[in-house]
């Protein structure tokens, strides 16, 4: 294996910055996926319509799509800690008006979706502004170990976060949005406690050609295009997690807890995986390892579709998770080490907008194909376009599946 040793580890979470950081984005994130699994299962126990659960990402995606060019030119303009604090506290809010919901006898879905909303438009500002911002909180040569630890961080969330709201979710969906409420206060105020870390700000208005900026530059690098459109594309077909509750309740006949459980195996797979890359990083044939993830993500979402049974699903959404990580740690690197710092929110705006399709887009995909063909059928076909999508991309950027190591490393090689 092309990995480096393990000589940094955790050491990077002796900066204070990112120690507070990282501790404001494990407790928002283990907020957002408990009222995850709360939103699901109390949507589909109103409705049983697997159209439904589509909408659920749909109505994040549609606001953030909107918004996301435009966040990343704030990101660039304005202080990123400030943003990522802001943000928060909406989804703070979005918590509370749920709870409200339910407490005043929810019998109808579109307060759901319209909290959904809001939800998806700080989601829109937030994601520019925490992607650009670490790379400010950590001298470079902590960087990929920062990375590594962020995801870990996001991962170690999203296997607790699904576990805890399935748990919490027998005592009543109202207890989920109160303890997210709670989480999310907390995070707040770590977010505030953090300094502003320096940046290169811009200052340009905000004009099409500045808020384009981001696009014409990823467009300009066929590695840094490639990278993230084969995670657009690829996984835009792999959304069957937002088919889980279905999945839990009609082919695996299992309950809330065993929902919980199905949702936390892709974080624990990629909780491991992030946590071997912060210590061992990736840094030869870097190409390989990407596309790799990818197709371990896609055959993960075939065998998904392929079972009945509880032990096999957990075991594949283990592996999707891991291959998943991979994937994304490599993209990362590559779109971070490449982007200049003052058009870095812009730049990283595009990458959400493919993430966020790639998720969202990719659940409301999994939701009408569910409706289409088959709740079954709509997995394996999701699993299958994986696959397919990785073995073109693999063809259309050669660049990018025969690297060997990440360019900002042979730019250092070269110069010693």
């Amino acid at each position: 294996m092309s990995l480096a040793p393990a000589s940094k580890g955790f050491s990077v979470l002796r900066h204070r910055n990112f120690s507070f950081y990282l501790s404001a984005r494990i407790l928002g994130t283990l907020a957002v996926q408990m009222q995850s699994v709360a939103i699901g299962w109390q949507v589909y126990a109103l409705t049983h319509n697997l159209f439904d659960l589509g909408l659920i990402g749909l109505a994040q995606f549609a606001p953030f799509l909107l918004l996301i060019l435009l966040a990343g030119h704030v990101a660039d303009r304005y202080n990123r800690r400030n943003i990522i604090a802001l943000c928060l506290a909406a989804q703070l809010l979005c918590g509370l008006m749920l709870l409200s919901f339910t407490l005043s006898g929810l019998s109808v879905v579109w307060p759901v979706f319209a909290v959904l909303v809001v939800f998806g438009s700080a989601r829109a500002f937030m994601m520019p502004a925490t992607q650009a911002v670490l790379v400010n909180m950590v001298p470079t040569a902590d960087f990929s170990q920062a990375v590594a630890l962020s995801s870990s961080s996001f991962h170690i969330a999203v296997i607790v976060g699904p576990t805890l709201g399935g748990l919490l979710y027998l005592a009543g969906p109202k207890a989920v949005y109160l303890i997210a409420s709670a989480l999310l206060v907390v995070a707040v105020i770590l977010m505030c406690l953090t300094r502003a870390a320096p940046q290169a700000t811009s200052r340009e208005p905000a004009t099409w050609h500045s808020v384009l900026e981001g696009l014409r530059f990823v467009v300009s690098r066929p590695i840094v295009l490639g990278a993230i459109s084969l995670d657009l594309f690829a996984v835009l077909f792999g959304g069957a997690t937002a088919l889980l509750p279905a999945l839990a309740h009609d082919v695996l006949h299992t309950g809330p807890g065993g929902l919980g459980l199905l949702r936390t195996a892709p974080g624990v797979g990629a909780a491991l995986c992030s946590v071997a890359l912060a210590f061992f990083p990736i840094t030869r044939r870097v190409g390989l390892w990407m596309f790799g993830g990818v197709a371990v993500f896609g055959a993960g979402t075939v065998v998904l579709g392929a079972t009945a049974s509880v032990a096999v699903a957990l075991a594949a959404l283990f592996l999707m998770g891991a291959g998943d990580m991979i994937s994304v740690y490599v993209r990362h690197l590559l779109v971070q080490y490449e982007t200049p710092d003052a058009i870095r929110g812009r730049v990283s705006a595009v990458n959400s907008v493919f993430i966020g399709a790639s998720n969202e887009l990719g659940e409301f995909e999994s939701g009408v194909t569910a409706g289409w063909f088959g709740l079954v059928r709509a997995v394996l076909f999701g699993g299958a376009a994986t696959l397919a999508v990785t073995g073109a991309w693999s063809l259309l950027f050669p660049v990018l599946s025969r690297m060997d190591r990440f360019p900002h490393a042979e730019k250092e090689e070269a110069v010693r």
